[in-house]
């Protein structure tokens, strides 16, 4: 005789039946939240690597403009407008600016103001960025695109 405060144990079939239910149930919600993730990218898009310095007309021979969100330097002189990465082609770090041209903070290498290296383990020297002109009239700095040292992008 069974007592009310002890309730019927469930048969071992009853079980196995509400187990395999309780099981389908989770792997259809399990696949529905699946499905409704594939509208939304699960890859975050990379920050462009083309930026803009400034108007033309705020670029005069003698000008230097540090991007530091960027880090990189844009120097404007007689033939025309040029762009450095300030990141040490060792490791990576940030170059500081020195008297005589630039130093790696973490390694020790040394570049002259051109970038090339004067010493340290660098393997080679600072980047020249590549610069053009928006549609805008305002310089764009592309740190994608390597141009060999020197090249000067020319301001009519």
């Amino acid at each position: 005789m069974s007592n009310r405060l002890e309730p019927e144990p469930i048969p071992r079939r009853d079980f196995l039946g509400m187990a395999s239910m309780w099981s389908a149930g989770i792997a259809v919600l399990g696949s529905a939240i699946g499905m409704a993730r594939l509208a939304k990218p699960s890859v975050l898009p990379e920050a462009s690597k083309r930026f803009r310095v400034g108007k033309v007309s705020e670029f005069k021979p003698g000008i230097v403009k540090v991007i530091a969100e960027q880090n990189v330097r844009v120097v404007c002189s007689s033939q025309g407008v040029a762009a450095m990465s300030l990141i040490c082609t060792h490791l990576g770090c940030v170059v500081d600016k020195t008297e005589a041209g630039f130093k790696c903070p973490c390694h020790g290498s040394i570049f002259d103001e051109t970038g090339k290296v004067l010493g340290g383990p660098a393997p080679r020297g600072l980047l020249w960025l590549s610069v053009s002109l928006a549609a805008d009239g305002s310089l764009v700095v592309d740190k994608g695109k390597e141009v060999p040292e020197g090249q000067f992008f020319e301001i009519t």
